[in-house]
């Protein structure tokens, strides 16, 4: 599925740029102020934008992002912003809060435009994701779990930085290069890591490593759907549990925002233990005491999926 990083990505990635005017810097203030949604966005934000940017994210700490909505306070911060990061498809919001909160001022990033999604559950299974791709279908939008996918999210974050801000673009540029490197290095631990387990299948809580899996040979066996709320029928549940039977699997993956009832039940069913797959959606209390981050995080998953799909 994965075709390398064009070199020419930051040139193009003015298409992934909704501009409501040329930018400017937050009134009062020497620093651009950055808005962004959930964790990966704030993260990778913050990573390009360095010294000269207030970075917030507007989702909390600890709080699921696929149902949140954002407060009047947020609309406001939204409006006053000089650049506004989303990832698409998970923050259906967006759109209505853009609208509602316009600004002549503000560039928008998208970090996810002009990659190629994958398709998800129909929509029948999956209400609540909006950006239909046809056939009654949805797109994936978990394309941050991919550390080649990310270096393009950071690529089009800089190119919006540089566009709001662009007597600090050389900066930028630089920021984004350093980060970029750091996932290509996680990316060779992931290829290095995965290349030779003995399982290729895994099952997770939720539908939310497609293209980790698609990118490293490997099948994720989701329980439920791209949204982690949602609820497995009977039989899907019989379904999963016949296949983690028939495949000896030993570790059913839970997440740490999300209830891990459903994950736990069938591990028991089949006497398997549980583990945490960390889907990055949002930082848990405990996660900023071990002053885990993206990279720390995915570190983590990656040490979990060897020690899980090398099971015998």
């Amino acid at each position: 599925m994965k075709a390398g990083i064009a070199k020419s990505f930051v040139l193009s990635a003015g298409a992934a740029l909704v501009l409501a005017g040329c930018g400017s810097l937050s009134q009062g203030s020497d620093k651009l102020s950055v808005v962004t949604t959930f964790y990966p966005m704030y993260e990778f934000s913050k990573q390009v934008a360095g010294e000269h940017a207030d970075v917030v994210a507007l989702i909390p700490p600890g709080a699921e992002p696929h149902d949140w909505e954002p407060s009047a306070k947020d609309m406001t911060r939204v409006k006053k912003a000089d650049v506004f990061v989303y990832n698409g498809i998970v923050e259906g919001w967006v759109d209505k809060a853009l609208s509602s909160a316009a600004s002549g001022k503000r560039v928008v990033v998208e970090a996810s435009k002009g990659i190629k999604l994958m398709e998800g559950l129909p929509d029948e299974e999956e209400e609540g994701h909006e950006h239909a791709a046809g056939d009654g279908h949805v797109l994936d939008p978990h394309v941050w779990l991919d550390p080649a996918l990310a270096q393009q999210e950071v690529a089009a974050i800089q190119a919006a930085l540089e566009q709001a801000d662009p007597a600090h673009k050389e900066d930028y540029r630089k920021n984004a290069e350093a980060y970029i490197a750091k996932l290509k290095e996680l990316d060779a631990a992931f290829q290095e890591g995965l290349k030779s387990v003995k399982r290729k299948e895994f099952v997770t809580q939720h539908a939310a490593f497609g293209y980790l899996a698609a990118h490293y040979g490997l099948t994720q066996v989701p329980i439920a759907g791209l949204s982690p709320e949602q609820e497995p029928s009977p039989d899907k549940m019989a379904d999963i549990v016949k296949f983690a039977k028939e495949r000896q699997v030993k570790t059913i993956f839970f997440e740490t925002l999300v209830d891990p009832a459903v994950a736990k039940t069938i591990a028991n069913e089949i006497g398997a233990k549980t583990d945490v797959l960390n889907p990055l959606e949002g930082l848990t209390e405990q996660d900023k005491k071990n002053n885990l981050d993206y990279i720390g995080i995915m570190k983590n998953n990656l040490e979990a999926l060897k020690k899980a799909l090398n099971e015998s």
